[in-house]
């Protein structure tokens, strides 16, 4: 099967924008490193999760390792909500709760104590790279004036967006494909001649990867890109050099991975599993590539750079029903004190299957959630139909966990079983990657990691 340069190519050189384009950095509020006066509260703000709630005049959050760019004006934004009749501050200062106020952010009535609106002020002078970061919060009233979900650092002195940019357009946390490029790569995906199938037609179409655990670190290259140990912890499968300062560049030419085959050097992640405060690693994961619609017959390949999250690491509810399950002969045979946990028999193991979404908007190969770039299928079964035209294979992970439970349950890295998530960065050698989803998926039968039927 012959498979064109560009798909080899294609896309690289858009991932990361021109020289002068702004960039962003979004941290989450409830990622301080330390904190005096606040709480954390479900948040019912875009996205989900929680918000640092309750903060008043004289409270302070802390943040390490805050990459602030290179020298030049800056424009720092914080997504607020306030109910409170009095206006206010948050102060950001580097190096300590004293140090120099950077820049003071606004904080007026939103109306509401969950009615979010993100305010911004610009800062000419900054110190460089990687910095401690204070909000201090001030305030004339004594009480609780502002809730805080999340704030950012963007280059330049212009404003940040108070909602992710609706698809079709760009901005910062939108890197786009070369639509040119992107263009030609679907058509010569298409004019492919698939090999002819030797197996049986299936409604769940599908090739695997089959991965072992590759390592752990306190990293996220999509959620804190360049900032090494600012995540919960991770166990990584996949290609081995992944951490925060992995790219696709950076994957495509490091040639070791975990998984089979050897062309998917893909980075993988999810967090750590611990029962008793010990790690528990997978003994293994299989990563299908497969398709759920109708007619798979339109999915095409991922394109170099692409890179998504599916779960919530934020999300922490009870979790009552089969996130966790057991498989394997006798399945479960109870369920943890905490009633969030499985309890398997003797001969099934902890299992969870993460699903990602398999309709893509053909345009960005990212979003500043990671999640709005990607969708399900429009109101006809297809993704045609809806605002995501794009269809991509259905990648999930199956994790199979070499335990059985007990009443003291586990715990996640990032929390609740609820909070259960995973990531992906693509980094497939595209003539690979193409070949099977040509010769699998869009002739709807099921192949192994070989892409073989």
């Amino acid at each position: 099967m012959a498979i064109t340069g560009a798909l080899v190519t294609g896309g690289l050189a858009a991932a990361s924008g021109s020289a002068s384009a702004a960039t962003t950095v979004t941290v989450q509020a409830e990622s301080y490193a330390a904190q005096s006066g606040a709480q954390l509260e479900t948040t019912a703000d875009t996205g989900g999760g929680q918000n640092v709630g309750y903060l008043a005049n004289g409270d302070w959050l802390r943040y390490d390792n805050v990459d602030l760019g290179a020298s030049g004006a800056i424009t720092l934004g914080a997504r607020v909500a306030s109910d409170s009749g009095t206006t206010g501050s948050i102060q950001v200062r580097t190096g300590s709760a004293t140090g120099t106020v950077l820049a003071s952010i606004p904080v007026t009535s939103t109306g509401g104590w969950q009615t979010w609106r993100t305010s911004t002020a610009v800062a000419n002078t900054h110190p460089t790279g990687a910095q401690t970061v204070f909000l201090t919060l001030a305030s004339s009233q004594a009480g609780n004036f502002a809730n805080l979900n999340w704030f950012s650092v963007t280059s330049g002195g212009g404003t940040t967006p108070t909602t992710p940019a609706p698809t079709g357009t760009s901005g910062p946390g939108w890197p786009t494909v070369n639509a040119a490029q992107q263009a030609a790569d679907t058509a010569a995906f298409f004019a492919l001649t698939p090999r002819p199938i030797t197996g049986p037609v299936v409604r769940v179409p599908e090739f695997n990867a089959g991965c072992t655990v590759s390592h752990h670190l306190n990293d996220d290259p999509i959620i804190f890109p360049g900032m090494a140990g600012a995540s919960h912890a991770h166990t990584f499968f996949g290609n081995t050099s992944t951490n925060a300062n992995s790219t696709n560049q950076s994957l495509l030419g490091h040639t070791v991975t975990t998984c089979a085959p050897a062309e998917d050097l893909s980075a993988y992640w999810i967090p750590s599993l611990l029962q008793n405060g010990t790690v528990i690693d997978p003994a293994g994961v299989t990563v299908y590539y497969g398709s759920r619609l109708q007619d798979p017959s339109k999915t095409q390949p991922f394109p170099p750079g692409f890179r998504m999250i599916a779960g919530d690491a934020k999300l922490q509810v009870p979790s009552s029903g089969n996130q966790f399950w057991c498989a394997g002969p006798g399945g479960q045979t109870g369920r943890s004190t905490d009633g969030n946990w499985p309890i398997c028999a003797q001969t099934a193991n902890l299992t969870y299957q993460l699903v990602f979404p398999d309709c893509w908007d053909g345009v960005h190969l990212d979003s500043p959630n990671h999640k709005d770039h990607v969708g399900p299928t429009g109101p006809d079964g297809t993704c045609a139909s809806g605002r995501f035209p794009v269809t991509i294979p259905s990648l999930s992970f199956v994790i199979d966990y070499p335990v059985h439970g007990t009443p003291a349950g586990f715990t996640l890295a990032s929390g609740m079983a609820s909070s259960m998530h995973g990531d992906f960065m693509n980094a497939w050698q595209p003539a690979a990657q193409a070949a099977r989803v040509r010769n699998c998926i869009d002739q709807s039968v099921k192949c192994n990691s070989a892409g073989n039927n």
